[in-house]
């Protein structure tokens, strides 16, 4: 038995051309593009900018982003190259079974769990604050308790401990059942909501330029310090060491457009439409992230951010700043909610069709790969992830669980760039409709700045991580390698 035998790259290519038995292609470029902002606009931009700020930078997150997003566009033309070649679902596990063998292919299916599962958890906990939010600002009235909207580890100023959060589980379930309707129906539903949520975004960012107070950019890049947050947490504030551990924070704002990778075996003509929709949505999506937080930080204040403002930043701001504009407030919170539905829905597509593909390799139990009869939908894989996802959002509280979606990826990144060196050494004659620039110098490029992100997000992370990837370990020789597809062949 060898934990490094390689998919095929004949057989991957075979499994694209299926009819009978592969999923329906009705995505076009526009349709990924839309899907990569419905992903990647959210939680990250509307929660963790605030976040980053208060823990890590102060003003200076917009550098963060800036950091990110050059590690983001650098994975992103890996992936480019490595979606329109390997138009499979399963992104980058795929792509590592091809590449680089069984073992490491289980190590990133793994861990994309903590990209798309643990990720959209993050999202739906962010979903129940502003629906709270929505309750007490907007409709004006009493919130829902705080025992039924707060995971069992945290306690209110007041000292009431939560219970469960009942609302992020409410719309996990809502989403995963609108999945399993269909692909199609799915994305329809998220281009109408990306429309709504770039709009929000250039509203706050056009009509918030006139509010920004100087004196909140006086210290741009603040001196480095220790700050320590409510639950005793050190961050490094301030300085080089600030800017890096916002951009790790910051960096679950971009996770998404790697999510459209897995939708190519659901794309029309992949080989075009998947480097339009995987580098089109990551360009939008930066200029509008920079621009956002320069506003945002030059309106509120660090201390907004760590006391009053928390998650529901963004609204606490317009409110208290931007002087007759609560109507727009009152537009971000509802934008905010659909918003965060979308993300939920790109991450759960996601991670369904990572789940799809491994059950197909007989890395997990067969029955994920099921397609349903009439939607040809992986159903029984959405019902499992509703169940897992479910839980995380209820149970867990938010900061925890998006710092380990904002690891998992970074590794995730790090294993495609990766791939594409590999691949060009032992393929060099595979059709590439898209070729990643200046290869090996571009993916190495992306190696280095993924890992300057892991190292930002502090030793606590990285303990999160190796604790998470030793119980993946131990799954796949207990079941995943005995039952590969592959190793029975």
């Amino acid at each position: 038995m060898s934990i490094w035998r390689r998919k095929p790259l004949q057989t991957l290519l075979a499994e694209a051309t299926e009819s009978e038995k592969s999923l329906k292609r009705t995505l076009t470029a526009w349709s990924l593009v839309a899907l990569g902002i419905g992903a990647i606009i959210g939680a990250g931009l509307f929660v963790r900018t605030a976040t980053a700020a208060a823990n890590n930078a102060g003003p200076s997150v917009t550098i963060g982003f800036i950091v990110a997003a050059i590690g983001c566009a650098l994975a992103g033309l890996c992936y480019a190259e490595l979606s329109s070649s390997i138009p499979i679902s399963g992104s980058a596990y795929t792509y590592t079974y091809a590449t680089m063998g069984e073992f490491l292919a289980w190590i990133i299916g793994w861990d994309l769990i903590l990209e798309y599962a643990v990720g959209a958890a993050t999202v739906g906990i962010a979903w129940s604050e502003y629906l709270n939010n929505l309750l007490v600002s907007v409709l004006h009235t009493d919130p829902i308790p705080y025992a039924l909207s707060h995971s069992p580890f945290q306690v209110s100023a007041t000292g009431e401990h939560g219970l469960i959060n009942l609302p992020a589980l409410f719309i996990v379930a809502i989403i995963s059942l609108l999945l399993i309707k269909g692909t199609q129906e799915s994305a329809f539903v998220n281009g109408l909501i990306v429309i709504v949520k770039v709009a929000i975004v250039i509203l706050i960012i056009v009509i918030g330029w006139q509010f920004i107070n100087p004196v909140n950019h006086e210290h741009y890049i603040p001196a480095p310090a220790t700050y320590v947050d409510d639950a005793g947490v050190d961050h490094s504030f301030g300085g080089i060491a600030g800017i890096l551990g916002a951009a790790g924070t910051v960096f679950f704002a971009f996770i998404g457009f790697d999510a459209v990778s897995t939708a190519a075996q659901e794309t029309k003509n992949p080989k075009k439409d998947m480097p339009i929709g995987i580098l089109g949505s990551l360009a939008i999506c930066t200029v509008l992230y920079i621009l956002f937080a320069h506003v945002l930080t030059g309106v509120a204040t660090v201390e907004d951010f760590r006391t009053t403002g928390k998650e529901a930043s963004v609204a606490f701001a317009i409110n208290k700043y931007m002087a007759g504009y609560g109507w727009l407030g009152n537009f971000v919170t509802i934008a905010i909610l659909a918003g965060f539905s979308s993300v939920i829905l790109v991450m759960l597509l996601g991670q369904s069709r990572v789940f799809y593909a491994m059950g197909k390799d007989g890395l997990l139990p067969s029955f994920f790969s099921h397609l349903h009869p009439k939607f040809q939908t992986p159903y029984k894989a959405n019902l499992v992830i509703l169940v897992i996802v479910g839980l995380f959002a209820a149970f867990i509280p938010g900061d925890i669980v998006g710092d380990m979606t904002s690891i998992g990826t970074l590794f995730a990144f790090i294993l495609v760039c990766i791939s594409v060196i590999v691949l060009r050494k032992t393929e060099p004659n595979m059709v590439r409709e898209f070729k990643t620039p200046l290869v090996p110098l571009v993916p190495l490029l992306g190696v280095a700045v993924c890992l300057a992100m892991i190292y930002g997000l502090g030793w606590l992370n990285w303990l999160r991580l190796i604790g998470w990837m030793a119980i993946g370990v131990i799954i796949y020789f207990a079941y995943g390698s005995r039952n590969s597809v592959l190793g029975k062949k």
